[in-house]
């Protein structure tokens, strides 16, 4: 398997933790997003990923594109250990809390959005880091409090185990810490994630520890 991935991308993180969780080896293709404008707009990457996004695997002759679809497919190839629960509810849950983190909070603070708040409409930096911050509070409070007194959390967002839902928490909240984020009204979240951050195979997909870190 190829992935082609930024360090940095929080999407690619997301499918580095599930990979690092499976024990499965890949080929990393590093796809800078702002160097030289940005390699993932290349025509050599958009013959791969016409989305011009990261990140992309490719099985075989299988070119698979999105997180989380692609997370959900190594755990239908891979199925051991469990991405998400064996139970339909439990599931659904697990599934939820994934998007929340994916489709709520990280498309309004994914980088192209920055580049054009700043780029296109002229904000200033200060301001770009206040959008940021807005989102992730607007975000991170509505998870912490479906979280707080979920029965389902318990070392992890369900349980004892890391799901799908864990593999979309800690990137967003290594983001948020990235950009000094305060997250102290979110005790749940932040446990939640640092638990997680406890496992190796979390340690081994941080963006501190990709080939092509800064």
């Amino acid at each position: 398997m190829k992935l082609y991935s930024y360090f940095r991308s929080s999407a690619s993180y997301r499918v580095r933790i599930a990979l690092a969780l499976k024990g499965l080896p890949y080929e990393y293709a590093a796809v800078h997003l702002v160097k030289g404008g940005g390699q993932q707009l290349s025509s050599v990457y958009r013959s791969v990923n016409p989305d011009s996004l990261v990140p992309t695997l490719e099985d075989g002759p299988h070119v698979l594109t999105q997180s989380l679809a692609i997370v959900e497919y190594l755990n239908e190839l891979h199925p051991e250990p469990p991405l998400l629960p064996s139970d339909a509810v439990d599931r659904a849950y697990v599934r939820s809390v994934a998007l929340q983190v994916a489709c709520e909070i990280h498309p309004v603070n994914n980088l192209r959005v920055l580049q054009y708040l700043k780029n296109s409409l002229g904000v200033t930096e200060e301001q770009k880091t206040e959008w940021y911050r807005h989102w992730v509070d607007v975000g991170f409070g509505a998870l912490e409090s479906r979280l707080e007194d979920e029965r389902r959390v318990g070392e992890f967002v369900c349980g004892g185990t890391p799901t799908l839902a864990d593999i979309c928490l800690v990137p967003q909240v290594w983001n948020a810490r990235r950009f000094n984020i305060p997250l102290d009204d979110y005790p749940t979240v932040v446990c939640l994630a640092d638990n997680a951050m406890k496992l190796e195979a979390f340690k081994m997909a941080q963006p501190a520890n990709q080939p092509d870190a800064e």
